[in-house]
């Protein structure tokens, strides 16, 4: 029988190359799970199974030209586009000198900031939205020439390539991140390896008709291309349509490719408990080495001896890979905290205060918190073209025409009003209503060189964005030992006193986010702070949680002045807005209006002179205005909106308590919200939620002690 002719592009070489990665790649898994047993390394996942599809497509692609969005089999894949042998033991030794994440992640994980292969993360199904903010931060330049030099090597014709196992595809994020691709037409691979199980969980359970492939082909744009994932021809012949296909800007691509998993899902799983051996058998025969041998010497290209002798230098060369990263040292314990933060841009320094030299406008028109809001990102859009605004009803019009009739929308509040009109709909654009899905692609756009600035429309609905929030935003930059940053601005609005807000328009929960390294918040209570803080936000190099108090948005007595367009607040710079000498009340957001009434009357009705420190931003916290304040009163009541329990006040009297007990002459005292959900009926909301009343009864009882 005569061999199978070989696909054009494809030859001889090209086979032997492909096999001695995946030997390469199996022979890597077999030496990390020898080193797990020896507790010479600390966790172990096998890409054993999936070698063939993933040598396949990589020859379709190009490091350092396209962009890579990897998951934790993707051992061979890693290999072929460059990521060597020593750099993925470094990582599972856990060495200083792991060029991929200098320790921070376990094995699995590849990261190449040369290659272009973003951060790999654990959680299952994040980096499909990611995937697709990279390609739409190419979209959007290929659409405005001005984009192209400010996002990091933008071409013609990239593709990127996202990877997953079929489990994952049961994520809802897939089919966010789907939807997005085909809604933009996308130059997205999506390459799915479907080894028939998620840990224990076959496929027909996790997928509907067991066929995700099938699921996906009403998508308008996408080609779907099926192949078997353990034969190395059908695997090179289905790469190369759908990177093609991406390529000729066509739109996106799935390409479901059948594997093996002959190794347990990982060594704290035994497949032997839910696998029976006749189905292990046909795992074993179905091998992508065993049938990538066999191809070989089918085709005549090398004889049996010389292959013997190509996997011989394999195993030497894996060894000597094993030896040489056992000699690399962990980090040192003072690298704990590296990275947590930019290490370059610093908006906590001098260089982000201007706060004392405001530029006012002449007419000195007193204006609310969504005017100037609004002023600071049309004057940060105008400064800097990476800038996008994006979000659920952000835009003025999705329907560009329409805007020579109406006035536009530009946010449920109005914050973004008229920045379509002004930038153009390639940089505010409006959503799906997905939180998710903004998230996501902010992070695929911000790892690119963009400045996303997106709106989450009430804090009540950031939920199903939390895991990219936490996961995925706030630890991108430590995972990846600096070499990657998303700085992403998140505008939300936050908050109660609306009567009528309920349980779902009146949230707070800032202790979250405070509680997650890497983020930092901020809680501007007044126009002019919201302006200066929200520009230095969008000018650091961090990712931000920007808390925007709805009740807030329109006050009288938070009005100010166009500041100018370099008025800057540093973050971690609290502010007295009334000084005392009988007791400090910290706060922050609509407490510090409250806290102000209720400190007049505690003067006028009792003799008490409070003093009010307005935090502005919750982390970084400015204990050092908290000390100072408390050092000259000696007494402190924390008031803030969160629930009483668990809080933001219960951390800054814990503080309080620790740094600066000699001082005290009294309890450090707390008025919050009570500890249950906002109430629809405005008498039941008032009594809720913290009051004058309830700050100036904390304040008299404290004096009083």
């Amino acid at each position: 029988m005569a061999a199978e002719k070989l696909p054009q592009g494809l030859g001889p070489d090209d086979l032997v190359r492909f096999y001695r990665t995946m030997v390469t790649a199996r022979r890597l898994d077999d030496r990390e799970i020898s080193l797990k047993r020896q507790n010479k390394i600390f966790f172990q996942i096998s890409g054993a199974g999936h070698e063939c599809i993933q040598v396949a497509v990589a020859a379709h692609l190009r490091p350092a030209y396209d962009w890579f969005y990897l998951y934790y089999r993707d051992r061979a894949l890693s290999l072929a586009l460059g990521i060597t042998p020593l750099d993925q033991l470094l990582q599972a030794v856990g060495a200083a000198d792991d060029p991929q994440t200098g320790g921070r992640q376990m094995p699995g994980h590849p990261t190449s900031v040369e290659l272009q292969v973003t951060s790999t993360s654990s959680p299952t199904g994040t980096q499909f939205l990611q995937a697709v903010g990279t390609a739409e931060a190419g979209y959007r330049a290929a659409l405005q020439e001005d984009l192209r030099e400010r996002i990091t090597n933008f071409r013609e014709d990239e593709v990127v390539l996202v990877c997953s196992g079929d489990g994952t595809t049961s994520q809802g994020e897939f089919w966010e991140a789907l939807n997005t691709a085909c809604n933009l037409s996308l130059p997205v691979v999506f390459l799915i390896q479907d080894n028939q199980y998620a840990i224990s969980v076959p496929v027909e359970v996790q997928t509907a008709g067991g066929s995700i492939s099938k699921l996906v082909s009403g998508f308008p744009g996408l080609l779907v291309e099926e192949c078997d994932g353990t034969d190395l021809l059908d695997s090179y012949r289905a790469a190369g349509e759908v990177v093609s296909y991406c390529r000729a800007r066509k739109g996106p691509a799935l390409l479901h490719a059948h594997t093996t998993r002959p190794y347990s899902h990982s060594m704290s799983d035994d497949e032997r408990m839910y696998r029976t051996q006749a189905e292990r058998e046909e795992q074993e025969r179905r091998d992508p080495l065993t049938r990538g041998r066999a191809l070989i010497l089918e085709q005549g290209i090398a004889t049996a001896e010389e292959m013997d002798r190509l996997e011989e230098e394999v195993e030497a060369a894996v060894a000597a890979a094993s030896d040489e990263a056992a000699r690399h040292p962990q980090p040192e314990p003072e690298t704990a905290l590296l990275h947590l933060y930019s290490e370059s841009v610093d908006p906590t320094s001098k260089e982000f205060d201007t706060e004392d030299a405001p530029a006012y406008e002449e007419d000195g028109k007193l204006l609310t918190m969504v005017d100037l809001l609004n002023a600071c990102m049309k004057d940060e859009m105008a400064r800097d073209p990476r800038i996008v605004v994006f979000g659920e009803d952000v835009a003025d019009a999705s329907r560009e025409p329409a805007l020579e009739e109406v006035s536009g929308k530009g946010g449920v509040f109005k914050v973004t009003h008229g920045l379509q009109r002004a930038f153009g709909g390639v940089r505010v654009f409006n959503s799906p209503l997905a939180e998710a899905n903004i998230i996501g692609r902010a992070i695929g756009m911000a790892v690119r060189g963009l400045k996303p600035v997106v709106e989450i429309q009430f804090f009540d609905y950031i939920w199903p964005a939390f895991m990219q929030l936490r996961d995925e935003l706030a630890m991108m930059r430590y995972r990846s030992n600096g070499g990657y940053s998303a700085p992403v601005v998140v505008r939300v609005t936050y908050g109660g006193y609306l009567k009528g807000g309920g349980p779902y328009h009146s949230q707070t929960g800032e202790t979250l986010f405070l509680h997650t390294p890497g983020l930092r918040v901020v809680l501007p209570s007044t126009a002019e702070d919201a302006n200066g803080l929200l520009r230095t936000a969008i000018r650091c190099d961090d990712p931000v949680i920007f808390l925007e108090h709805k009740h807030l948005y329109r006050q009288v007595y938070n009005k100010g002045r166009n500041p100018g367009p370099d008025f800057m607040i540093p973050f971690g710079k609290a502010k007295v807005v009334r000084e005392g000498s009988d007791l400090t009340v910290v706060t922050a957001g609509a407490l510090v209006k409250r806290s102000l009434d209720a400190a007049k009357l505690a003067s006028e009705q009792h003799g008490l002179e409070v003093e009010v420190v307005d935090l502005r931003t919750l982390s970084p916290l400015d204990m050092e205005a908290i000390a100072a304040s408390v050092k000259r009163t000696n007494k402190v009541l924390i008031a803030h909106e969160d629930s009483l329990s668990w809080g933001l006040g219960s951390e800054i009297a814990a503080r309080i308590a620790d740094e600066l007990f000699p001082w005290l002459d009294g309890p450090v005292r707390r008025v919050a919200s009570l500890d249950t959900w906002v109430a629809y009926a405005p008498q039941l909301e008032e009594t809720i939620l913290p009051q004058t009343a309830d700050v100036l009864k904390g304040i008299l009882e404290l004096a009083a002690y």
